[in-house]
């Protein structure tokens, strides 16, 4: 699937043409190429299907910011009506470059959302419907549950042939799902965790999709990952250091890849009973043949075996400890303004301190750095430094290391 930064960039540069900006410059992304159009076209002369991803209209506005300046009360969604001529323009270029299928990425959905954004949802895909006519159009929400309120919105929509979500962490829109689901629409069921390494319990899986062909049809499910696999890493024949007991429990983005082919195969065949042999048959292209596949099943049921009942992950002190625990236990015994008086006077903070967002890799360089250089800002720094000392800083750190790892 495609990435929608080129589209991003493109409704970026429309609002920036006004005499105000409503929204800051964008930042050139030097991966974008060509854009979604061109991208597309390059892999359908490859003989490849794709399927074009693009960042909803409503959740490109409601996850955006007004440019410096703007007031403060202006409301984004009143701006669908210019980004909605753009979305028309982007998607007439992907019919004409040979798409079929377009997917819109709406995670706001998953938000506590008021009955006027709920309504956008509505009014922005209304508008498109006409543009959208020839496409199979899927909206895809992530990361969380649907609220009941937004569900009943998303599945409302025209010009939708299918449906998207999360059902790892949205472990409540099953039931949603099985309460209602409109007829004759594809369900994409994201089963496959796509942000986390852990590898899919094949079998709890294909429970799950039975039970969802059973409401939605059994040619209309679509098995999916959670979310974008762009959460994981890449490859886990990469990694030849790891503990073997602890990588037999793992799946990064290319196993999950087969993870999903093999439960989308398994669905379909018969008998439908979860067996090693009906799984196995399901994966044999891609892990070779029959033998190795029926090892890829076995081993799949060893490693969740392996992983529920390991003392790695199951310690009986840390349960014990847990069980033990009271109302009384998840309340401070001081309240705030009390912690905030004691941490002021220890660490004299300034009215704003800094820090940096996640943490630096704990190489050797790094390390040696720090014993080298102790005048180095650090995370924990009670004070902020200013703009001279911080690229004084930088200097030192990068005459100690042998090459620029900032």
């Amino acid at each position: 699937m495609l990435s929608y930064s080129p589209l991003l960039i493109s409704l970026h540069n429309r609002l920036r043409d006004t005499k105000k900006p409503l929204f800051p410059s964008p930042p050139r992304n030097p991966l974008t190429g060509g854009g979604a159009v061109a991208s597309s076209s390059k892999i359908m002369y490859l003989g490849l299907d794709t399927v074009p991803v693009l960042v909803g209209p409503v959740s490109y506005l409601l996850l955006s910011k007004p440019a410096k300046g703007v007031e403060k009360s202006f409301s984004l969604l009143s701006l669908i009506g210019n980004i909605l001529s753009v979305y028309k323009e982007v998607v007439a270029e992907l019919k004409a470059a040979g798409a079929t299928w377009i997917q819109f990425d709406e995670p706001t959905l998953v938000k506590d959302l008021d009955s006027h954004q709920l309504q956008a949802f509505t009014h922005a895909y209304s508008e498109l419907e006409s543009s959208l006519s020839g496409l199979n159009v899927i909206i895809e929400s992530y990361f969380a549950d649907v609220p009941a309120e937004a569900y009943k919105t998303l599945t409302s929509l025209k010009g939708v042939a299918g449906y998207g979500f999360d059902l790892v962490c949205g472990t409540k829109t099953l039931d949603l799902i099985k309460s209602g689901f409109p007829s004759g629409k594809y369900l994409f069921a994201g089963v496959v965790d796509g942000r986390n390494i852990w590898a899919n319990d094949l079998a709890s899986s294909i429970s799950t999709l039975e039970a969802l062909e059973g409401i939605v049809g059994k040619d209309k499910v679509v098995v999916s990952t959670s979310c974008s696999l762009l959460h994981t890493a890449v490859d886990l024949v990469n990694e030849t250091k790891l503990d073997a007991e602890i990588k037999s429990w793992l799946a990064f983005a290319a196993q999950k890849v087969v993870e999903v082919n093999a439960l989308a195969k398994a669905l379909n065949d018969q008998p439908r009973s979860v067996t090693c042999y009906q799984i196995a048959l399901a994966i044999k292209d891609e892990v070779e043949d029959l033998e190795k596949a029926v090892a890829f099943f076995a081993a799949n049921a060893t490693a969740q075996a392996s992983r529920k009942s390991s003392t790695r992950v199951t310690n009986e002190h840390v349960q014990k400890s847990v069980a033990a625990l009271k109302g009384s236990d998840h309340r401070r015994a001081t309240n705030v303004s009390v912690r905030l008086d004691a941490q002021q006077k220890k660490l004299s903070l300034p009215v704003l301190p800094s820090t940096t967002i996640g943490s630096f890799p704990q190489t050797m360089d790094l390390r040696r750095v720090r014993r080298e250089c102790p005048s180095v800002y650090d995370i924990h720094s009670p004070r902020i430094p200013s703009a001279e000392e911080i690229a004084d800083r930088i200097n030192k750190m990068l005459a100690v290391l042998e090459t620029n790892i900032l």
